[in-house]
């Protein structure tokens, strides 16, 4: 038997009907914030996300998969959102849209990783992205979206942490300073880390080897070395927080995975576990590095499977969608009059089983108690002669006699 391939997952229907509430609650909150969705390709040309992921990420070193076409170009399934959505931004001519423009996508996510609980090769992920806005207003309207995002799912015992990391003028002097530091004891690092030091020295700070965290203990921080505008916007985010009464713990170690970040950066962190489960922040540069004007941005994902995790430990209650109604028929002119109900009745917008296997009466009995249906309607030949039936609550067992009629059905199923 052919299985499916390593890190990926199949949703059931009962697991996908929790998927669609949640997605249906996310999507709610971000039509309040007047957010538009996009749609993105699967795959891109895999210099977009070297160019705008970063070639010492662990993404693009790593987890990527990357492959030659037929026509011999290098393409790449999208291992993250936002790359490909200032890509669409610049193609489109979206910076002639009122500015920002705010944008959302719900899409899965492929990077070649370690398979462990939380974390697949293939993954699903929400994201956010504000384009055409500098201001610490932005930030903190994005950062408000991920907090009502979990308040809507009824999940507690988030912590946010936010951090700067500067943007490119004060993060320059900071890095010679990070390099003395590193310098020191550059041969006990990784030898990822070790790569890094010349091109980027701040994505050692983010690396998650054990030896390397620890050699990272005592590093100088980047708010120390903040610029003026730098440290502006992120005395104003903060001022912002306070006054919205959102709790935040400043964490100096956030340099988040990918190297277009600047200035604010924030995690939303399950206190539970430990794991971050929705990140993001700004990335000013972005648009110019792919040939677009300087236009300023920032934006969050989330993996929708750890929110799955946590939505499930704190949601018991869920409501599962079942058939309004059964339909119940035996013989050529009881099916097709079976069939005009039931298609009559689901233009009207209800969820209607019918018999579609030709089973007996008893079968369909048994099959209508094992969907769950909310309502039977008998079809047989009396039925058909006299044009009267009888509808059955299955919950309460009560039984009604009501005319063959589209109106007395609709009446019987809203009681």
């Amino acid at each position: 038997m052919i299985q499916r391939p390593k890190g990926t997952r199949d949703l059931l229907p009962e697991e996908t009907s929790k998927w669609q509430e949640v997605e249906k609650k996310i999507k709610k909150v971000l039509d309040s914030y007047n957010f538009k969705e996009i749609r993105l390709p699967v795959f891109e040309h895999t210099e977009l996300f070297q160019r705008g992921v970063g070639e010492t990420t662990d993404v693009v070193q790593k987890e990527m998969y990357t492959f030659n076409d037929k026509g011999g170009r290098s393409i790449t399934l999208r291992p993250e959102g936002t790359a490909g959505a200032v890509r669409a931004y610049l193609e489109n001519g979206m910076g002639s849209m009122p500015s920002p423009v705010k944008l959302w996508y719900n899409m899965g996510m492929y990077r070649y990783e370690n398979v462990q609980k939380g974390r697949l090769r293939e993954f699903h992920q929400i994201g956010v992205e504000v384009i055409g806005t500098g201001s610490y207003l932005a930030d903190v309207d994005v950062i408000l979206i991920g907090n009502q995002m979990f308040k809507a799912l009824n999940i507690p015992n988030i912590k946010l942490t936010i951090n700067s990391i500067g943007c490119p003028k004060c993060r320059a002097e900071y890095q010679k300073i990070l390099k003395e530091f590193i310098g020191k004891n550059l041969d006990s690092y990784c030898d990822t880390c070790k790569t890094r030091f010349d091109k980027n020295p701040l994505r050692i700070l983010d690396c998650k080897e054990k030896k390397c965290k620890q050699l990272n203990i005592g590093a100088p921080k980047m708010l120390d070395y903040l610029c003026e505008e730098c440290k502006e916007h992120f005395e104003n985010v903060k001022q912002m927080l306070d006054s919205c009464k959102i709790k935040y713990e400043i964490d100096s170690s956030i340099v988040r995975g990918l190297d277009y970040y600047t200035k604010t950066v924030f995690e939303f962190i399950d206190e539970k576990s430990g794991l971050t489960v929705l990140g993001g922040g700004r990335y000013d540069g972005l648009v110019e590095e792919f040939g677009g004007p300087k236009t300023p941005a920032v934006g969050f994902a989330s993996g929708i499977e750890r929110i799955m995790e946590m939505y499930n430990e704190n949601n018991k209650e869920f409501e599962e969608v079942t058939p309004d109604i059964y339909i119940l028929s035996n013989g050529i002119e009881e099916n097709k009059l079976a069939l005009e109900i039931s298609e009559k009745l689901r233009e009207k917008g209800f969820i209607v089983e019918k018999d579609i296997c030709e089973r007996s009466f008893n079968s369909q009995m048994k099959y209508a108690n094992k969907i769950k249906a909310k309502k039977l309607l008998v079809i047989g030949e009396d039925e058909l002669k006299s044009r009267k039936a009888k509808i059955k609550n299955m919950k309460t067992g009560e039984e009604k006699e009501i005319v063959l009629e589209l109106d007395s059905i609709i009446e019987n199923l809203n009681y």
